[in-house]
């Protein structure tokens, strides 16, 4: 009986962009929240270097250590994927600028998006008394 040796699985263009695209966002999410990649790889239970390569997308992210990338980046999975669920609107047409507003908002690095929280927070507060 031979021995096999597992070699990584070469990627193709679209599985590049996607890993790329999803490193970027778990740079992006770590950073925005002070974390280090030495924090966060140790977390994970992965070298340093490792997540580095994770992070450039030169690595796949094992399907399962999604799950807890998100919950460490306080993110969802489809947040961490790059998908989102469909917004049931009220209505047809257009989204409102409020909608819209909205949705940008929540591209928003976790530290911007508690900055606009607060100003909307003030801003409410005044206008109830």
């Amino acid at each position: 009986m031979a021995v096999q040796t597992l070699l990584p699985l070469a990627m193709n263009t679209k599985d590049e962009e996607f890993f790329k695209a999803m490193g970027s966002r778990v740079a992006q999410a770590r950073k925005s929240q002070g974390i280090t990649q030495q924090q966060l790889a140790e977390q994970l239970g992965v070298a340093q270097q490792t997540l580095a390569h994770y992070e450039v997308g030169r690595l796949r992210v094992p399907a399962s250590m999604l799950p807890a990338l998100a919950q460490l980046l306080t993110l969802s999975v489809d947040e961490l994927i790059g998908t989102s669920l469909p917004k049931h609107r009220g209505k047809r047409g257009p989204a409102s600028r409020l909608q819209q507003q909205i949705e940008a908002i929540e591209q928003l690095p976790k530290t911007k998006q508690q900055f606009v929280s607060q100003m909307l927070d003030t801003v409410l507060a005044q206008a109830a008394r």
